[in-house]
């Protein structure tokens, strides 16, 4: 079966490695793509390395236009996406890439975004852990996928099997990330211009102000969960079950994080360091093992051997997040050292992954662990 895509928010970063990344996959065709203030122009325009989709056009971005496909895809900026939800009511495949279903906490939404809430979708990381198992379970049937924040994939895929094991203490968790400034976006704004990065390293949403803040907790918040409570509802499912997860991400849920992002000179990438006090009577042996644990069967999330950490540079182009574990014992605390790419693992590729699950696909379909050199 060949399934019918639509792409909203084209002209942008993240709609355009959507693209990029189904331009090679077998099982979907292209069919449309819409844009706002770009309806109209050409794709190519745009999108001027997406050789192989220069004969499409952008039309407007509205639900009729949306409407009729099997997958849509919104790549639309933050408190868009939640005023297509009902009109895609018969669409049978929705992948959201901005934060509209992605936190579960009204309370959370209304500090970090405003405006109006929307019910959380299936989160799309399937390597999280989740009540001792993977988020990719309740991901298989899918049918409303939140993709996730770049910077909270990081430190959540970073800490998650130290807070799954017991092995660390999540009440002081201090994560620095150097980010590249497409995560913003591609609107035009002064403090991304290059004359502002190049050369520099700008910190920005300091003291517990950045959006992903309260997506890691949740995230954290799960992965410590029982397997019991993990069986009410997964992780934002299509239809959360209130008492379920939806209580996550509170300030009483023991989960605290120091969390400083700063933009630095390269377009696209993530290395997030993150570090925790080590949980008392952890073992050396016990924390390695949680991070092996969770993910020594995993093609896209992949633990580099003791001694070696990865480079931005590193995952350029893949779906892939390296990492990186040393234990500092004279800190007493664990650190971890996270790359990924925030375009692809980081937003396109998770959502594709994802994708490929709900509907029953090998999970690799049209994604690589090989990136880009030099």
């Amino acid at each position: 079966m060949t399934y019918s895509v639509a792409v909203s928010g084209a002209s942008g970063y993240a709609g355009g490695e959507i693209l990029r990344i189904l331009a090679a996959h077998p099982d979907v065709q292209i069919r449309t793509v819409t844009a706002h203030s770009n309806a109209g122009q050409p794709l190519i325009q745009h999108q001027p390395h997406l050789r192989s989709l220069a004969h499409f056009s952008l039309q407007p971005s509205t639900p009729e236009v949306l409407a009729g496909h099997d997958i849509v895809f919104l790549a639309l900026p933050h408190g868009q996406s939640g005023s297509f939800t009902d009109a895609l009511a018969d669409t049978p495949l929705v992948i959201d890439a901005g934060a509209d279903h992605r936190l579960e906490s009204v309370a959370d939404w209304d500090r970090f975004y405003g405006g109006d809430f929307h019910d959380p979708w299936t989160y799309g990381v399937p390597e999280l852990l989740v009540g001792g198992r993977k988020q990719r379970e309740h991901l298989a049937g899918a049918t409303r996928i939140a993709a996730p924040g770049c910077n909270a994939s990081a430190v959540s895929l970073s800490l998650a099997p130290g807070v799954a094991a017991g092995v660390i203490d999540p009440s002081d968790i201090v994560s620095v990330l150097a980010v590249g400034p497409s995560g913003a976006g591609r609107s035009l704004k002064t403090n991304l211009l290059a004359s502002e990065i190049l050369g520099s390293a700008n910190p920005y949403a300091v003291g517990g102000t950045h959006r992903h803040i309260p997506e890691i907790r949740q995230a954290l918040a799960a992965a410590r969960a029982s397997e019991d409570r993990a069986d009410v509802g997964g992780f934002g499912d299509d239809h959360p079950t209130h008492g379920g997860f939806s209580d996550r991400g509170h300030a009483d849920d023991g989960i605290r994080i120091s969390f400083t992002p700063v933009l630095v000179p390269m377009s696209r990438g993530i290395l997030a360091t993150s570090t925790a006090p080590i949980a008392k009577g952890a073992t050396d042996a016990d924390i390695r093992a949680a991070w092996e644990a969770a993910y020594g069967d995993e093609t896209f999330v992949q633990l580099l051997p003791a001694g070696q950490f990865p480079r931005a540079a590193d995952v350029l182009g893949a779906n892939t997040a390296l990492i990186g574990l040393a234990i500092d014992r004279p800190a007493n605390r664990v650190v971890v050292v996270a790359a990924l790419d925030n375009l692809v693992k980081g937003t396109a590729g998770a959502a594709i992954q994802s994708m490929n699950i709900a509907l029953g696909l090998p999970e690799a379909t049209a994604l690589t662990v090989n990136g880009t050199a030099p």
